[in-house]
């Protein structure tokens, strides 16, 4: 127990003299951090909000703020560093280290080289509805390491940058287009059904007028004639207004007299 005890006081007595002799040390590095904290988010956010008013794109108005914060911050704590150790050797330490650790991290490094060309660039912008590797959505945030869209149905599709650079993708900004065919017999009238099922297209609220609706033969079948049609709706209603687009159409051309005929196949026998 009395060993114990005269442990526990000459640890006292280390860590009160260390404080003692390097108390201003000490203060003065967790000032340089506070400081150089407060400095950093403070000057995020000025940037930030003279970014937006000059109407700078969000994403690249925040990761110009942020690669600004992130530099005061690792000044802040090398100075820090500093107050006890000659920071010399540390510089040198993570510039031998640096090869190494690209080696090992490939990876990320490449997401967030793409991430840097998407932010420069911008090929899309937050809000676009972009369609890649076989999945489509709007995009939500954009990030250096990853893109992340929200469909319809409210799912969080989260994508690799290095997958989108390095790939084909169509952005069809705030908008997708749907596409649909209906036949009709060729003793119908082409024109008149033409006519109704645009007419049809335009009555649907959410269907855009810029660029219009566009009817059309599309091909004349065994059977029918087909009638094509292809508008633009927005990306958050897509498959809900293709329902009612589908169904105006149906209705368009039963009203007009048009034939929807069924598939025929004739078959002649021989005695």
């Amino acid at each position: 127990m009395d060993e114990e005890i005269k442990q526990v006081s000459e640890s006292a007595q280390y860590v009160t003299q260390f404080l003692i002799d390097n108390g201003a040390k000490i203060f003065s590095a967790i000032f340089v951090l506070a400081l150089g904290y407060w400095l950093s988010g403070w000057l995020r956010n000025l940037l930030l909000r003279m970014m937006e008013k000059k109407g700078m794109d969000i994403t690249l108005a925040k990761f110009v703020s942020g690669c600004v914060r992130l530099i005061i911050l690792m000044m802040a704590v090398l100075f820090a560093i500093a107050k006890f150790y000659s920071i010399s050797p540390l510089v040198a330490l993570l510039g031998a280290s640096a090869f190494g650790l690209t080696l090992a991290i490939q990876g990320p490094i490449s997401n967030y080289g793409a991430g840097l060309m998407i932010i420069i660039t911008r090929p899309f912008v937050v809000g676009n509805t972009l369609t890649v590797q076989g999945q489509y959505g709007q995009v939500k945030e954009i990030t250096l390491a990853y893109t992340q869209m929200e469909n319809e149905d409210g799912e969080v599709i989260t994508i690799p940058n290095k997958h989108i650079m390095g790939e084909i993708f169509i952005n069809s900004h705030e908008c997708r287009i749907v596409e649909g065919v209906i036949g009709i017999s060729y003793a119908s009238d082409a024109d008149t059904s033409i006519e109704a099922v645009l007419k049809a297209c335009q009555g649907i609220e959410d269907v855009t007028q810029d660029p219009p609706p566009q009817v059309g033969i599309d091909a004349f079948a065994d059977s029918s004639v087909n009638i094509g049609y292809r508008c633009w709706v927005p990306t958050k209603t897509f498959h809900a207004t293709r329902f009612k687009i589908n169904r105006a159409v149906y209705q368009a051309v039963q009203d007009c007299g048009a034939d929807i005929p069924f598939p025929q196949l004739d078959v002649t026998v021989k005695k």
